[in-house]
């Protein structure tokens, strides 16, 4: 099964991977931890893509590409991968396309991760994390417990991490929107398409995702 994972931040793509991840043996493929690691290897995109960071220049889809086509043909995707975090906007989605005619992998599905944008909202601007062992609570969802400390660790010290600030959420969801969303469309008329409801609890969930794949 080759599936691309779509959803705005907070809608739980990420959890949701690992677990069909540790049910299936899927490959999850970051293309951001792709890229590290090429950089790290020397190999041939992997310094095409240092020079071009060196030069505070962003790496090109063509270098993105390259190193997700030589992934896939490790011998743990035979059976199949789920794609995080590519592609991110259109002229991307058509070129994977491409790539995975080219090499006879096309995608199976690509399964939207639906969630209403107040729910989001409240998920990402909510969270707070132990400051000692790092749990998260959420003051709308998952409050800490009444006595003020971590259930795990007992430290009483949480924190509200920068990124999950409202003005950065808000723009967040901005960039999703225009950049994102638009390939639930492309999909769409691909017949590809998977909606998943991806609200209430985590068991909830990965039920209608193996539902939606068929798995």
């Amino acid at each position: 099964m080759r599936i691309v994972l779509l959803g705005a931040p907070g809608s739980g793509k990420g959890t949701q991977a690992k677990k069909l991840v540790a049910d299936h043996g899927y490959p999850q493929v970051s293309t951001g931890d792709l890229l590290r690691d090429a950089v790290a290897r020397g190999t041939e995109y992997g310094l095409k893509a240092k020079a071009a960071m060196e030069a505070g220049q962003l790496v090109s889809d063509d270098i993105v590409l390259g190193i997700l086509k030589d992934r896939i043909a490790q011998p743990d995707a035979a059976n199949g991968f789920i794609l995080d975090g590519f592609p991110r906007n259109l002229p991307q989605a058509a070129a994977l396309e491409d790539v995975l005619g080219e090499i006879g992998q096309p995608l199976d599905a690509a399964v939207l991760m639906e969630l209403d944008f107040d729910v989001l909202f409240k998920r990402l601007t909510g969270r707070r994390s132990c400051k000692s062992c790092g749990r998260i609570y959420n003051v709308y969802f998952l409050p800490v417990p009444d006595d003020g400390r971590c259930e795990s660790c007992g430290c009483d010290e949480f924190v509200h991490r920068a990124d999950d600030k409202e003005e950065t959420i808000g723009r967040r969801l901005e960039v999703y929107q225009k950049e994102t969303a638009p390939l639930v469309d492309y999909y769409r008329e691909l017949g590809k398409l998977k909606v998943v409801d991806a609200e209430g609890s985590f068991d909830e969930v990965y039920s209608r995702l193996v539902g939606a794949l068929g798995l």
